[in-house]
């Protein structure tokens, strides 16, 4: 028997039923409350509103639990591999042999663009923002491929996606060479999905990039630990978009749009940038922190905190790990990280911050991982982006074949005018 809640409202009392997930999450479903009461519900920026049900990954933010279709992060990110997680979000088990071979294959025969795409990089400004150019040009790519611009078909769902994912990688790499007004460099195929990508990012025509094997590890795991994160605000707008019937390329470039905000796919550049500021100036880190405290204008401690999490982001425990073992690897004495791990070290025993269950997030050494592989900075939410492909491509997928999905259309409160005479605009002074 479904259990109910009551809300009592103008002395009437509304039976709301309460849904509960697999792992115990109990939500009431108000989907019925506006035709009964003519009541909505306010929820600003939609911290306590599920917008969805889905089956692909689940937070618990209170526990710092992250799971991708039931498995716990640490385990992927220690066991798996990227191409392994994305096959896993997007179609719902691991893959088997044949079917990560297969997938594989599809990823080789897709990572060049078409000839003429290569022409549409010179339409942007040299100093385009990589952003810019990735979201423009991934809108571009189903133009060359219609008969792929929908994807209706669930059964052959595996080209398409693996379509999208190997280009991304095209596309990232030539953004990048384009701001810096480098030739682009064609795809390898013999290479992995990371190390492919790192040869066109960092090649010369004269002299192919070799990737140190410690590289590409570090940012496959990278790659796993962004591929989805819930109901986040580039998914959410990715799920909207889809919502509406867009064909899979335009949703994932409004989701790549989404993710371009400083709060959201930037928030490790803004963690590179004060660490960077706190060597350059010198400045005493509990004199720092106390600014922090005081809410000083401007002084901020990026990097803590999560709207979700009020314990320890699961995948900042894993990526502190990576640093250290990648720049041990490299040989790589880096200021960031020692800074880093001082204000973390400074932050996490004082009251202020515990009382408040602030602690580092994923973005809190991320930026330094990148900064060791040579990514520059406007080239993090690109990584980012390349990372949470594989999540957007499954929530579009899960979205498409829900067939009691219909468009999302929030409601709102009104707060602005009521009637107002109009006035012609020569008695309007």
């Amino acid at each position: 028997m479904t259990e109910l809640a009551t809300l009592r409202y103008s002395g009437k009392n509304y039976e709301l039923p309460v849904v509960v997930g697999t792992q115990n999450e109990a939500a009431v479903d108000i989907s019925k409350l506006r035709s009964q009461s003519g009541l909505i519900t306010l929820d600003n920026g939609y911290g306590n509103t599920g917008s969805c049900s889905s089956s692909i990954t689940y937070v618990d933010g209170e526990k710092g639990v992250l799971k991708y279709r039931g498995y716990l992060i640490e385990v992927l990110a220690t066991k798996s591999t990227f191409v392994e997680t994305a096959y896993l979000l997007i179609f719902g088990d691991l893959p088997t042999t044949s079917q990560l071979a297969e997938f594989r294959k599809l990823l080789m025969q897709h990572e060049f663009i078409h000839e003429d795409m290569r022409h549409h990089f010179d339409g942007f400004p040299p100093n385009a923002p990589p952003m810019a150019i990735l979201s423009a040009m991934m809108n571009a790519v189903g133009c060359f491929e219609p008969v792929f611009m929908q994807a209706d078909d669930d059964e052959y769902f595996m080209e398409p996606a693996a379509r999208l994912m190997s280009k991304i990688r095209t596309i990232a790499a030539a953004s990048y060479r384009k701001s810096l007004g480098k030739p682009l460099i064609y795809p390898r195929s013999k290479l992995r999905y990371v190390e492919n990508f790192l040869h066109m990012l960092f090649s010369k025509p004269y002299e192919p990039y070799e990737a140190d094997e410690a590289v590409v590890q570090a940012l496959d795991k990278l790659l796993i630990l962004h591929a989805d994160h819930e109901q986040n605000c580039s998914t959410s707008t990715v799920r909207m978009v889809a919502s509406s019937q867009a064909n899979l390329y335009a949703s994932v470039a409004a989701g790549v749009c989404a993710l371009w905000g400083p709060l959201h796919g930037g928030a490790n550049v803004a963690v590179i940038d004060m660490l960077s500021e706190l060597v350059e100036s010198g400045q005493k880190l509990d004199k720092f922190v106390e600014r922090v405290k005081n809410r000083d204008e401007g002084v901020r401690l990026m990097g803590f905190g999560h709207r979700v999490y009020k314990n320890f982001d699961p995948r900042a425990k894993i990526i502190k790990e990576s640093c250290h073992r990648l720049l041990d690897k490299l040989g790589i004495e880096d200021p960031l990280l020692d800074i880093a791990m001082q204000l973390e070290e400074v932050a996490l025993k004082d009251p202020y911050f515990i009382e408040r269950k602030l602690y580092p997030n994923v973005d809190y050494y991320s930026g330094i991982i990148m900064r060791a592989l040579g990514i520059p900075t406007d080239m993090f939410t690109v990584i980012f982006a390349i990372g949470r492909l594989p999540g957007w491509i499954a929530h579009w997928r899960e979205v498409h074949t829900n067939d009691s999905g219909r468009i999302d259309r929030p409601r709102q409160i009104y707060v602005g005018h009521t009637a107002r005479e109009y006035l012609p605009i020569e008695d309007r002074g």
